[in-house]
């Protein structure tokens, strides 16, 4: 005899959240969702009609045994949780919260903190995968949390995503997923600063990204950002450049407290950071690309993509 699902709760329907909800829908999942933006709610309820909308967070908890949150940061988590008409308001004993978000370990701990004296567990399980894992249901997640826990959500993450990692107790998935995004920053602008040297010097910025991908200068970057991104001449990565400036924060924050000199991971946030400061507010991450592209006077165009794309 199979297992009742779990009735599932979700707050933030944003780029990441809007698809994971969709999924969940459609695996029969009993939802009940919101978000401070009326347009995505009504776009999730258009695909799956039998979406129950709250309208506010302790409504949620209320007709839920476990709340997936995917918002921008730890902060935000917080006050969905203690703020007024919080999750914990509403949330009986034995709930669990998923916070897929990328958030600051610290914050993740002092919430799982404030929710074990209400006798509600929580799970921090970040992503990775993009707005494209999260439409194909093909995320990978890094999970903090007690093995039972863990055991609760691993049938909504296997909904969600195709691998999931526990990394620890409650805080360890929000301190990997801030290492794997600093690493990740790292990447992309040593592969941009590359592009640009050998576009300077003559070479095709295509031909030189398809060199990398078959040599040891592959990473994620080169396999999707580049050519979809930066070659086509896009530059629309719905990722924000400000996200990205959170999470090498997080991550440096973790390095400090742990009283680690991390000289690369430092000069690449001030060189983010320098570009955060000259690009608007709420920008792709490409823009990170652009901005070196105006500096140096090079763009990172490609001969032979012009003359495939017309």
């Amino acid at each position: 005899m199979s297992k009742v699902k779990p009735r599932i709760g979700f707050i933030g329907l944003g780029v990441m959240g809007l698809p994971m909800a969709r999924n969940l829908a459609r695996a029969d999942y009993e939802l009940v969702v919101h978000d401070i933006n009326r347009e995505p709610l009504a776009r999730l309820q258009a695909a799956a009609p039998g979406v129950a909308v709250a309208n506010a967070p302790d409504v949620v908890a209320r007709d839920s045994d476990i709340v997936i949150t995917m918002l921008p940061s730890g902060r935000e988590v917080r006050e969905a949780v203690f703020g007024a008409s919080g999750l914990i308001y509403g949330f009986a004993p034995g709930g669990l919260l998923l916070d897929t978000s990328s958030s600051e370990p610290e914050f993740t701990k002092e919430i799982a903190e404030g929710l074990a004296k209400a006798g509600i567990s929580m799970v921090d399980a970040p992503v990775s995968g993009a707005e494209a894992g999260a439409i194909a249901a093909e995320l990978v997640f890094m999970v903090g949390g007690d093995a039972q826990s863990m055991a609760r959500v691993t049938p909504i993450l296997q909904v969600l995503g195709r691998q999931m990692f526990h990394l620890g107790p409650v805080g360890s998935g929000h301190a990997m997923k801030s290492i794997n995004n600093l690493i990740t920053a790292i990447t992309f602008l040593a592969t941009a600063e590359g592009l640009v040297m050998g576009k300077a010097y003559g070479l095709d910025p295509a031909v030189m990204n398809d060199v990398l991908n078959e040599s040891t200068g592959m990473s994620w970057i080169s396999r999707t950002h580049i050519p979809q991104r930066i070659i086509t001449r896009r530059f629309d990565d719905p990722f924000k450049l400000d996200l990205m400036v959170k999470d090498i924060n997080i991550a440096l924050g973790l390095a400090e407290k742990l009283k680690l000199s991390l000289a690369l991971s430092e000069a690449a946030r001030t060189l983010w950071r320098a570009t955060q400061a000259r690009i608007a507010k709420g920008s792709s991450v490409s823009e990170l690309v652009r901005s070196l592209e105006q500096q140096t006077g090079v763009d990172i165009t490609s001969p032979s993509f012009a003359k495939s794309s017309t």
